[in-house]
């Protein structure tokens, strides 16, 4: 930093503060040619943000919490963890993060969702799936139980248990 009283480019921090947002940093200074002290305020920029396109075409930005309370609802009250809901909020994000540069499209992050609920817990994955896929009739779940059935059968661990 340029000293504001001898406008030399020779200091060092003497001590450092977040705000209480974290928004901002304070730094104290002392310059080590006139050995004043002065005060600099650094921000933090954020470079760019992941933004969700909607079915509508409408975009909001990436939002962990809500992904958390999509899964919080589908989950109701079925016997999941706290801990494996925040393990796939995790997983969704750092995903959606490392792959997409700018966008990501809503109904791949149901889809993603859907996949994890479904290897989690079946009714969850039912709850989201009605949501998610936009089922239009009893029909339409029928044949997304049938198709958890069959994949449930397909499982070689699960076909022990069909057997016995």
């Amino acid at each position: 930093m340029i000293c504001p009283f001898c406008q030399r480019d020779d200091d060092r921090v003497v001590d450092s503060r977040a705000s209480e947002g974290g928004a901002t940093i304070r730094r104290r200074r002392q310059c080590n040619a006139c050995e004043k002290r002065f005060t600099t305020y650094e921000r933090v920029e954020e470079v760019h943000r992941l933004m969700v396109v909607k079915r509508d075409g409408s975009r909001t930005p990436f939002s962990r919490e809500k992904i958390l309370a999509g899964i919080q609802a589908a989950c109701g009250k079925r016997p999941v963890p706290e801990a494996l809901k925040l393990e796939i909020v995790d997983l969704i994000d750092d995903a959606a993060h490392r792959e997409n540069d700018r966008e990501i499209t809503s109904q791949e992050i149901g889809r993603r969702v859907a996949a994890s609920l479904r290897d989690l817990d079946e009714i969850a994955y039912i709850r989201f799936a009605s949501e998610h896929e936009q089922f239009k009739s009893v029909g339409d779940i029928l044949e997304t139980v049938r198709q958890l059935g069959e994949r449930v059968k397909d499982l070689p661990e699960q076909q022990k248990l069909f057997d016995a």
